[in-house]
């Protein structure tokens, strides 16, 4: 029996957009959430300590965060990948 492709409509061979949706909330709200940590640095590093070395250490702070974050981000997509091809 042929496996059924995920986010297509079985019935009409169209995308299921109810399904993309419910996959891509989640997704937004980790990648949302690395933006919004690693903001709080930049903004320090803007806003209160201009060009002192203190700035360039926060800089290098959300940029780790923003690395580290898209690791995670792209570990996430590929075990729900996985997931929703073996279902």
């Amino acid at each position: 029996m042929p496996s059924s492709k995920p986010f297509v409509d079985p019935a009409t061979g169209a995308l299921d957009r109810q399904q993309l949706l419910l996959e891509a909330v989640p997704l937004a709200k980790l990648v949302g959430l690395f933006v919004a940590i690693s903001l709080v640095p930049f903004a320090l590093a803007v806003l209160a300590f201009g060009s002192s070395p203190l700035a360039a250490i926060l800089t290098t702070l959300g940029q780790f965060v923003l690395a580290v974050g898209a690791g995670i981000v792209i570990i996430y997509a590929v075990a729900r990948g996985e997931t929703l091809a073996s279902d």
